[in-house]
């Protein structure tokens, strides 16, 4: 195992201490719910009795296969161990409120889980779930990841309100939800596109490793003023979701290639790749 297998290893493991420490302590003792399938799960086990974590990991299932198909091994991989982590921790962790105040239980829950979350998507991963089907999302449709979170999120509020009948808890948890939200947003803004410009010796290798990105790549022909030497320069738009990832693709093909990223103000046209796309 290499090292930057240990350290993402290790953010998963925070990430999931993290998450389920928000979980556990600060809004299931309340009867909150989070976003996302843990969101599901809540409502599920206050309906139902059964256990969260177990609920947490069965829910997930379908979503790593559908995102194992679509993601790649690599991405859906390193999610399966943070769900993992995560239903261990939700197991250990005992439910038992550190705060009696709904306020501060959703507000520093909802930093706790930002926090958990954000550290796990910005070494590469996701906590599963939604996430999982955001990131396939943005690779099939040019669409804002907050808002089709905030919609699918505010079904699960909408739901809890009419389960329950108690519309402050569920506005509660729409306030944990947006701290969450705020949270990830510090540690890691998945929205915005970023440009990369790449200087490699070796442009083939580097464009066939990028292919499973979906993501259109440019070869434009660069020379050295230095060493007068040409090089051709990839060019590609993607977004700060598939950074981590970019990032360990030009690492492997060419740890020498010089690269510069820098983030977009805007775009037009499309930026993703498709089977008919030629690559220019």
């Amino acid at each position: 195992m290499s090292l930057q297998h240990v350290r993402t290893a290790g953010a998963m493991i925070l990430g999931a201490i993290l998450i389920s420490f928000g979980f556990n302590q600060m809004i299931i003792p309340h009867q909150m719910i989070s976003g996302g399938v843990s969101g599901i799960t809540m409502i599920i086990s206050y309906a139902t009795g059964l256990q969260i974590s177990w609920l947490y990991f069965v829910l997930n299932i379908p979503i790593l296969v559908w995102g194992w198909k679509e993601l790649g091994m690599r991405f859906v991989g390193w999610s399966v161990f943070s769900v993992f982590v995560t239903t261990l921790a939700l197991q250990f962790i005992p439910v038992k409120p550190i705060v009696d105040d709904l306020l501060l239980g959703s507000v520093f829950g909802g930093i706790a889980v930002g926090f958990g979350s954000g550290i796990s998507l910005r070494a590469g991963a996701s906590t599963g779930g939604f996430d999982i089907v955001a990131a396939i999302v943005s690779r099939r449709r040019d669409v804002s990841l907050g808002m089709l979170i905030f919609i699918l999120n505010g079904a699960i509020i909408a739901s809890l309100g009419v389960m329950t009948g108690d519309w402050d808890i569920a506005l509660y948890s729409l306030v944990s939800i947006f701290t969450t939200g705020k949270i990830i947003d510090l540690i890691h803004i998945r929205q915005i596109k970023i440009t990369a410009y790449i200087v490699t010796n070796e442009p083939e290798e580097m464009i066939k490793a990028m292919m499973p990105l979906h993501r259109g790549v440019t070869i434009i022909p660069t020379r050295g003023a230095y060493t007068q030497t040409n090089r051709d320069m990839l060019m590609t738009v993607t977004t700060r979701y598939e950074l981590a990832e970019l990032r360990r693709i030009i690492a492997k093909t060419d740890p020498k290639a010089f690269v510069n990223i820098v983030e977009t103000v805007g775009i037009m046209g499309d930026f993703r790749r498709t089977d008919r796309e030629p690559t220019t």
